[in-house]
């Protein structure tokens, strides 16, 4: 198990590297990839289907079907498609980047308020120190809660917690946001769903109460960007991904053993698979590795929503799609459960619910042994 990078518990996590201070074109040993992993120059473009959500939506059959078709060929092959027309407020995101910017250029000291400890989901995090012990990733990042209940503000109350009126413009456009990729998430797994042969409103229901997670990246300028990686190769081990991108190129996927770009389109979501929601499709959608660059001339800010089940619903996949690409591939498993293991235990690459699987076994086994409740 890839256990080397992660750091214990007791670590000092509340060290920084102060991006943009003249030190920064040293770049600490710590930040520095071996040589396999950096990042090179004149990368090829992937092709990905450009999918009109609006088309999909109009009940137009042939429109149906190729939408249909598109992005069940993209999935097989690595996970990544592009969605268009998807009915968004762009003007909402433009102030989820304004937020962003704002957030990310305060004082040290007011962005720590929110720091995030080991092993917790949400808060700031400085390149991960306290957490991985080398081959840092250059970027500083803020996660924000959002659970899909009308009844609750969870992105604005974590906010006003931390903050309280201080910064709850903040919170508001966090909240209003995930209300709104919520529903969007829901619409993409109707349509996988459909992709799959499987009844829209069946994965509908398993994420119409997602308690998701709202990750805001903010990647500095970097004097030796060829030494490092914004984020290092890994697959989410979430379910599904909607990214939005600045107008800074750096996000990069590995298909084909090669590293392929997909440039950033303002008015577009780059959608991808995730670890969780591979296992749900029985292994049939790739969860893929992917990136992302830094370069010297200016900073890159990106907003991912992980859309993820409730904390106690079973990620199972469906009899009907198991029984068009036999055997089960993946034991019964709640989210909660790959989050742990990712957190503090393994570092997210191409082979995390490999090494899931007789990590789970283990725990049941503990819980078993010792009389506990198992991990389900």
């Amino acid at each position: 198990m890839a256990t080397e990078c992660m750091m214990n518990s007791g670590r000092d996590s509340t060290q920084r590297v102060e991006f943009g201070c003249s030190e920064e074109s040293m770049v600490p040993e710590k930040f520095v990839w071996p040589d396999e992993f950096k990042p090179k120059e004149g990368l090829p473009e992937l092709q990905v289907p450009h999918i009109d959500l609006q088309k999909f939506l109009s009940g137009n059959q042939s429109d149906i079907e190729e939408t249909i078709r598109l992005v069940d060929e993209a999935c097989k092959k690595h996970g990544f498609f592009l969605l268009v027309n998807h009915g968004v407020d762009m003007e909402l995101v433009k102030k989820l980047h304004e937020c962003m910017e704002e957030f990310f250029t305060f004082p040290f000291d007011v962005k720590q308020k929110a720091q995030r400890k080991f092993g917790e989901n949400f808060g700031y995090a400085n390149s991960f120190i306290g957490r991985f012990s080398n081959k840092l990733p250059w970027k500083e990042t803020l996660s924000v809660p959002y659970v899909a209940d009308h009844q609750k503000s969870t992105a604005h109350d974590f906010i006003f917690q931390i903050y309280g009126n201080e910064l709850s413009h903040h919170g508001k456009v966090y909240q209003e946001c995930g209300e709104v990729l919520s529903e969007l998430g829901l619409k993409i797994v109707e349509l996988l769903g459909l992709c799959l042969g499987v009844p829209k409103e069946k994965f509908r229901k398993i994420y119409e109460d997602n308690e998701s997670i709202m990750r805001l990246n903010y990647y500095p300028p970097c004097e030796k960007p060829e030494l490092t990686l914004g984020t290092g190769p890994h697959c989410d081990p979430t379910s599904i991904t909607i990214l939005h991108q600045d107008h800074v190129s750096g996000l990069q996927v590995y298909v084909d053993d090669e590293w392929h770009t997909i440039p950033p389109t303002t008015d577009s979501f780059v959608i991808n698979i995730g670890d969780t929601f591979m296992a749900l499709t029985n292994g049939v959608y790739k969860s893929c590795l992917h990136r992302a660059v830094v370069n010297c001339k200016e900073s890159r800010k990106s907003m991912a929503f992980f859309l993820n089940p409730a904390a106690d619903k079973v990620v199972r996949a469906p009899d009907e799609v198991v029984e068009k690409n036999p055997p089960r591939k993946f034991p019964d498993f709640t989210w909660p459960m790959l989050l742990e293991l990712t957190q503090k235990f393994y570092r997210s690459d191409s082979n995390t619910l490999k090494a899931f699987i007789p990590w789970l076994e283990e725990q049941q086994k503990l819980a078993k042994d010792t009389n506990t409740a198992p991990p389900l």
